[in-house]
């Protein structure tokens, strides 16, 4: 259920330790949360573009978090099922540790979306932060760290071809800043080579004008 009315310039901007030490902890223990703010939904069920009406945040936030029950791909396994109907999600990089008053409380996954099914898919800008909690931090509830994770979802802005384009740009720009400077340069050492010629051409009047008036002597 959303909460009702969030006060006007509300953000959620939750700290990874908050998410897992807080949010999830909670969710995974059966204990009430003191705002309604992050929804139960079943994410490999959704498209990532289909996210954002079914966050409980306002549709300007740029992010969004939900509890998803961890559906198993196989059922005596261990492996998480991320597919969906139009694509995938697929893990990239290493899990990292999340840490309270250091010890471990949880584990972070980072997922891209890719359309269309492996390994032919096509990578997109949407991503995925998954969430996961330490056994350690499940006192007497065997098994249940598994039940949840918790996801934020968002959508890269600029894509990696624009910051390509960016490049290019900013390298057409500065190969034209030195062209501009080579021109001043230029222009500098042609104004200096007319000083030049003005000075020695007056030297040669200043030694002409001596040797006429030694010869008139």
């Amino acid at each position: 259920m959303a909460p009702v009315g969030l006060p006007p310039g509300f953000r959620f901007h939750p700290t990874d330790e908050e998410l897992v030490n807080y949010y999830l902890k909670r969710k995974v223990h059966g204990l009430s949360i003191e705002l309604d703010i992050i929804p139960e939904v079943d994410l490999y069920k959704c498209e990532p573009w289909e996210l954002a009406e079914k966050s409980f945040l306002p549709s300007r936030d740029p992010e969004w978090y939900f509890f998803g029950p961890r559906d198993r791909k196989y059922p005596n396994g261990c492996r998480t099922n991320r597919a969906t109907r139009a694509g995938y999600w697929k893990s990239t990089g290493k899990d990292r540790s999340i840490n309270y008053q250091k010890r471990p409380i949880g584990m972070k996954k980072t997922l891209v979306f890719y359309q269309g099914r492996a390994p032919q898919g096509i990578r997109s800008n949407w991503v995925m932060h998954e969430y996961r909690i330490e056994e350690s931090e499940c006192n007497n509830t065997m098994g249940v760290q598994d039940s949840y994770a918790l996801c934020r979802v968002f959508k890269k802005n600029v894509p990696i071809g624009e910051f390509d384009k960016q490049g290019e740009c900013s390298s057409s720009q500065a190969k034209g800043n030195q062209e501009q400077a080579a021109d001043f340069e230029d222009a500098g050492e042609s104004s200096g080579a007319n000083e030049n010629d003005k000075d020695n051409s007056w030297m040669q009047f200043i030694v002409e004008d001596l040797w006429c008036s030694n010869k008139t002597k």
